[in-house]
């Protein structure tokens, strides 16, 4: 009887907690799920109707036909590609430099530069003294608006720092008694041990810059240089014409929404270990 009393006073409550912490996490993945769904039956639904649909009445891909039949939308998605893939290498670059000069506590002034650095997290410059900044530096209807401010990310920086404070300091050590220069250190040491946290913030870089709207819409005039999404945002406005009748308005409203989110939804699976790693890297210091 007493070690009955006994099991239950102890795997009990576990029971119970694991539960309802299966219970929660259930509703919150169908919280999810359901509005994910919706998009994609709602872009597939040929008749014009509204509320919640578990399965279309009149199944069509005709509002995909549309998008992916309009050429104004290839220039945007060519941009959209150069800019996420050149930004994630300049952030990147910036991110892993950065974080790596501030590992080094015997640099002068190192925590100047890391408090200075956590204070701009804190307070901006504000819209408009940017504005008048990007356009006395000539950067204003040029892409590099969007690639420079967008690649300096003091998370990120501050996020890769972390991971390379991870690393042991015995390797550091060693690699200055074989005689490697600091850079060499970078290259051959940090940067290899650190694949996880490049794939986590390169992730982040990617996904910012490929959703990238509100830079396009204050700092570019030039339409020749719009993105991606600025031009979906475009095709939502004008879906009643592009579709050609108000049966097909709704589904063309969803289906952009899918189009542009299905190239990461493509991507995420084949970097998935390197991001849960990466997440959990440099969390907890020993």
């Amino acid at each position: 009887m007493k070690e009955r009393l006994s099991f239950k006073r102890r795997y009990l409550p576990r029971t119970l907690f694991h539960l309802c912490n299966f219970i929660f996490f259930g509703l919150v993945l169908i919280a999810m799920l359901v509005p994910i769904y919706k998009v994609v039956v709602d872009s597939v639904e040929g008749a014009a109707k509204y509320g919640m649909n578990f399965w279309p009445s009149q199944p069509t891909l005709q509002a995909y036909k549309l998008i992916l039949s309009s050429k104004s939308l290839y220039w945007p998605f060519v941009i959209s590609c150069f800019t996420t893939i050149v930004g994630t290498f300049f952030g990147l670059l910036i991110c892993t430099t950065a974080a790596y000069v501030l590992i080094h506590r015997e640099l002068p002034g190192q925590k100047f530069l890391s408090y200075a650095l956590l204070f701009t997290m804190i307070f901006s410059g504000g819209l408009i003294p940017t504005y008048l900044t990007m356009r006395s530096l000539k950067l204003v209807n040029t892409l590099w608006v969007v690639l420079l401010p967008g690649a300096v990310s003091v998370y990120n920086i501050m996020l890769m720092r972390n991971f390379f404070e991870a690393i042991p300091a015995s390797l550091f050590e060693s690699a200055e008694l074989d005689g490697c220069t600091p850079m060499a250190t970078f290259v051959r040491i940090v940067l290899p041990l650190s694949i996880p946290a490049l794939a986590s913030i390169g992730l982040f870089y990617a996904v910012s810059f490929w959703n990238e709207y509100l830079q396009y819409v204050i700092y570019i005039t030039n339409t020749n240089l719009f993105n991606f999404q600025v031009k979906l945002r475009e095709l939502i406005i004008d879906s009643t014409d592009i579709a050609g009748g108000q049966s097909y308005t709704k589904a063309v409203q969803n289906a952009v929404i899918v189009v542009a989110t299905v190239p990461f939804m493509l991507v995420y699976p084949f970097i998935q270990r390197y991001f849960v790693t990466g997440i959990t890297m440099g969390a907890v210091k020993e």
